[in-house]
């Protein structure tokens, strides 16, 4: 079996070792990066929502850029979302500080119960750049 070709976003491995799972992988021409959350340095959750998904669109940014992205090689977006009936107006309202304007990419937006202590988690797929 061919090594995974993993990414790790600067100070943040530990975090990811800890967790048993790689932030993002490199395979024929695309970025998959794992679901990013608001966390903070420590893993621990921003307490307030808005600040949250900031935070989780910053790390997904780190982790995009430790890899030669950005939000515009982004293809494909997968997000998940606790009680989507009450936050997901108020998580739309940040996406366009970081998607700028149309045409965005694809969106899947799921509905969850739970997220380990987070109300919102974001994964993608990229395509790297040539």
């Amino acid at each position: 079996m061919t090594p995974r070709d993993v990414v790790f976003p600067a100070g943040r491995q530990a975090l990811y070792e800890r967790n048993r799972y790689s932030p993002a992988i490199r395979s024929n021409g695309f970025l998959f990066v794992s679901g990013q959350v608001g966390s903070r340095e420590d893993g621990s959750p921003e307490p307030e929502l808005e600040a949250q998904v900031r935070r989780a669109f910053d790390n997904l940014n780190a982790v995009l850029s430790a890899a030669g992205c950005s939000f515009d090689d982004v293809v494909d977006v997968t997000v998940f979302v606790v009680n989507p009936e009450q936050n997901f107006e108020r998580i739309w309202r940040i996406w366009p500080e970081y998607w700028g304007e149309a045409p965005h990419p694809t969106l899947t937006g799921i509905g969850v119960t739970w997220l380990y202590g987070f109300q919102f988690e974001i994964k993608v797929i990229a395509k790297l750049p040539a």
